[in-house]
């Protein structure tokens, strides 16, 4: 074994394999710091509350029950059906903006018929996510 040549030889890498590698090494350290500067990296995504809704329908009246799971921000919570969007009435609870286990809004659909749906449905605050929390639908 000639350890002796080893530390004295001169060769290296030619200089057109160097400037690639150098280039290379630029764009991905540039990529990286740009995803980070623009905002790329650190999006986070609302996800939909976990919460469970009963309904009760007395011929003309529907009422919405919040059961259990989280509480959600009144304002951010549709009363969808096939004729009309209403939105959740906090005014009816504790008024504090938040629907919560127990509270309840009712919801004048009048006679409703075998297929009619009301669906619940909630919207992120920045509006850009929105999702069917729970659906009912009339079976006659």
């Amino acid at each position: 074994m000639k350890l002796k040549n080893l530390f004295t030889e001169d060769r290296a890498v030619s200089p057109v394999i160097g400037v690639i590698l150098m280039v290379a090494i630029t764009v991905i350290l540039a990529a990286v710091i740009g995803t980070f500067v623009l905002g790329l990296g650190d999006q986070v995504q609302e996800t939909a509350p976990q919460a469970s809704f009963a309904f009760d329908y007395n011929g003309t009246h529907l009422v919405v029950t919040h059961e259990s799971g989280e509480s959600v921000t009144a304002g951010n919570v549709e009363l969808v059906n096939s004729s009309s969007t209403t939105a959740w009435d906090d005014n009816v609870n504790n008024n504090d903006g938040k629907i919560t286990a127990g509270e309840s809004n009712t919801l004048n659909i009048g006679t409703a018929s075998d297929g009619d749906t009301v669906r619940i449905v909630w919207t992120s605050e920045s509006g850009s996510t929105s999702s069917t929390l729970q659906k009912w639908t009339y079976n006659g």
